[in-house]
C-alpha cells in the first residue's frame, strides 16, 4: 500500500520491464508513451504534505520510456558498477574484442539467459545513470579504424572477409529496437601497398595468396601507379597493391557502442571496474618422467571497483582474457609465466603495450576523394580523414626508438623528423601540410610472431585467450568474436579454423609470421 490507499499492483508489470530486455526479433506488444490513460488512477491525486506525488510519476514515465529495449535504465536503481556474484563467463576487457565476444556468445545461447556473461572494464568513464558512456585510453577508440584483406596469412584474409560481411549487413546483427540504425561510415577507398625492388616479389607472393582466399587486389606498376594517382611520387616503387572491394576504413567508436548496447539489449551484464586477481583451485600431477605439473581452475574473479578499494568477487566458470595490451599482466595473475625455470609454467603470454602515435593534418592541395589508405615503401601511412582537405597518419617507430608507455603523451619531433620527410618525398603536395591534431593509443603487441593468441591454455583449464593482434584488433574482433565463442560452446572452431594461433606455438617455440605489419 501506498499514501492513500492506492495499491501498487498495476505498477507491477511496469518495474519487470527493467529486468534484462528481450530479443528485439521476438514479437511484443506496442508499448505506447504518450499521455496518461482516462482510467489512470494516479491522475491528479495529489497527497498532502511536500512530497508531489504527481512530479514523482512523470518522472517514472519518462524512465519507463528509457526503459524500453537498447536502454541502461534499471527501474529498481541497482547500480550498474557492481558485477554480479557469480557467473558463467567473464571477459576481462570491454574492448571491440571483448564485447565481440559477449554478442556471439548471446547469439549462440540456446535461450535467452541460458548463460550468465559479464564483460568487465576499468576504461569506462560514465556519466550519472549511466546515459552516456565514454573511453579514454581503449585502444578501439584511438585506432584510425582500417580494415584490409591485404595480409599474408589465410587467417588474417578470412577474419578481415568475415568482418567485412558483418559490416554490409550490420544493422540486422546489430539493431536493436526503439534505436536509429547503425551507420559506421564505411569508407570503402581501399588500402595501397608500396613495394620497392627488394620488397616487390614478396607483395607480389602475398597477393597471390590473397586472390586464392577470393579477395579482389590488383597489382600495378609505377606507370599504371601514376596514371591512376598522378599526385603520387613513384620514385623507389617497383610494384603496388591496390585492394578493390572490402577495404577501407569506419569509425571505430560507433562498432564498439552498437555490439555493447546490442549485448546488453540481449543480456549480458557490464561492470566498470578492474580484475585485480584470481582466486585458483590447483591440482598436481606427476608425468611419467616425475615431473609435477600443476593445472588449475579459476573459480573467482576479484574485481576491484572504480574509486575504491573494495573488491567485488565473481565466482565464475570460464573466463576470457580479452585485455589488449594488459593482456599479459592478466595471463600472470592465473599464474602463466610465474612457474619455475624450463617448466610449461615459466612461458608467458608475450603480449604487451606499445605506443603509437596519430597525426591530424591539413593539406588543401593534397589527394583527393579517391585517396586510399596508402602504406609507403618505408612503413609511414595515411589516409583522407573526411572532406576539407585533411588527414591522418603516422608509421611505427624503430625497436630503439620505442617511446615510453606510462603515459598516452605525443611526440611532436618524431613527425617532424622521422614521419613528415617519408610522407612530403612521396606525396609533394604534403611539403605544406599543417598539422592539427594528434593522439596517442596502444597496440596490444605480441612480441613473439605479431600474431594473436587464440584458445585455451594447455595449464589453466577454463581460461581463453583473445589478444595480441598487434594493431589488427579492431577488422578481426567480429571474427575472433564467433570463433572463440565457438571454441566455448562447441568445442571446436566452425567458422575460421584459427588452430595455428593456439598458445601451443609459444611452448613448441614455432612463431607464425605475418609480412604485412604497419
Amino acid at each position: 500500500m501506498i499514501r492513500g490507499g492506492v495499491r501498487l499492483g498495476r505498477l507491477r508489470p511496469l518495474v519487470v520491464a527493467g529486468r534484462p530486455l528481450a530479443s528485439p526479433v521476438e514479437p511484443r506488444r506496442q508499448f505506447r508513451t504518450g499521455e496518461s490513460r482516462q482510467r489512470d488512477r494516479f491522475r491528479g491525486y495529489e497527497p498532502r504534505g511536500s512530497w508531489d506525488f504527481g512530479k514523482e510519476m512523470a518522472e517514472f514515465r519518462e524512465k519507463l520510456k528509457e526503459a524500453l529495449p537498447g536502454s541502461d535504465w534499471n527501474p529498481l536503481g541497482i547500480s550498474n558498477d557492481l558485477p554480479p556474484e557469480w557467473a558463467d563467463i567473464v571477459i576481462v576487457g570491454g574492448g571491440i574484442v571483448g564485447w565481440s565476444i559477449a554478442f556471439w556468445l548471446k547469439m549462440k545461447e540456446p535461450h535467452r539467459n541460458a548463460l550468465r556473461v559479464v564483460v568487465v572494464e576499468r576504461d569506462l568513464q560514465v556519466s550519472p545513470c549511466w546515459s552516456e558512456i565514454k573511453y579514454t585510453k581503449a585502444s578501439t577508440v584511438l585506432s584510425v579504424g582500417g580494415i584490409r584483406q591485404q595480409f599474408s596469412l589465410p587467417e588474417n584474409i578470412k577474419m578481415s572477409q568475415f568482418s567485412a560481411e558483418f559490416l554490409r549487413s550490420i544493422n540486422d546483427y546489430l539493431g536493436v529496437f526503439n534505436e536509429p540504425p547503425i551507420d559506421v561510415q564505411f569508407n570503402p577507398s581501399g588500402y595501397l601497398f608500396l613495394a620497392s625492388e627488394e620488397g616487390a616479389a614478396v607483395l607480389e607472393e602475398n597477393v597471390k595468396l590473397q586472390r586464392t582466399e577470393g579477395a579482389e587486389v590488383s597489382l600495378l606498376s609505377p606507370a599504371q601507379l601514376k596514371k591512376k594517382f598522378p599526385w603520387l611520387n613513384t620514385d623507389g616503387v617497383a610494384l603496388a597493391s591496390y585492394g578493390l572491394e572490402n577495404e577501407g576504413w569506419f569509425d571505430p567508436w560507433t562498432l564498439l557502442n552498437a555490439l555493447r548496447r546490442k549485448a546488453i539489449s540481449m543480456g549480458v551484464y557490464q561492470s566498470r571496474g578492474e580484475v585485480m586477481s584470481f582466486h585458483c583451485s590447483t591440482n598436481e600431477m606427476v608425468t611419467q618422467d616425475g615431473e609435477a605439473v600443476n593445472f588449475s581452475r579459476i573459480m573467482v574473479a576479484n574485481v576491484q571497483m572504480p574509486d575504491s578499494i573494495e573488491y567485488s568477487p565473481i565466482q565464475c566458470s570460464i573466463v576470457v582474457n580479452a585485455a589488449g595490451a594488459w593482456s599479459g599482466r592478466v595471463a600472470e595473475m592465473a599464474g602463466i609465466g610465474t612457474g619455475p625455470p624450463e617448466s610449461l609454467e615459466e612461458i608467458k603470454l608475450p603480449v604487451e603495450p606499445k605506443k603509437r602515435y596519430v597525426y591530424v593534418w591539413n593539406c588543401p592541395d593534397g589527394p583527393g576523394l579517391e585517396t586510399p589508405m596508402l602504406i609507403d615503401t618505408t612503413g609511414a601511412y595515411f589516409r583522407r580523414e573526411g572532406l576539407g582537405g585533411n588527414y591522418l597518419g603516422s608509421m611505427s617507430p624503430t625497436k630503439e626508438e620505442e617511446p615510453d608507455i606510462q603515459d598516452l603523451e605525443v611526440d611532436h619531433e618524431f613527425f617532424q623528423e622521422k614521419v613528415w620527410p617519408k610522407l612530403a618525398h612521396r606525396v609533394p603536395a604534403f611539403e605544406s601540410l599543417k598539422v592539427r591534431s594528434s593522439w596517442a593509443g596502444y597496440y596490444d603487441y605480441n612480441t613473439f610472431d605479431q600474431n594473436p593468441v587464440t584458445g585455451t591454455h594447455p595449464l589453466v583449464q577454463n581460461l581463453y585467450f583473445a589478444s595480441g593482434f598487434s594493431g589488427h584488433g579492431l577488422q578481426h574482433s567480429l571474427a575472433v568474436g564467433k570463433c572463440i565463442t565457438e571454441l566455448i560452446v562447441d568445442g571446436e572452431y566452425k567458422t575460421i579454423d584459427l588452430g595455428r594461433f593456439s598458445f601451443d606455438r609459444l611452448i613448441q617455440d614455432k612463431p607464425i609470421l605475418e609480412r604485412n605489419i604497419i
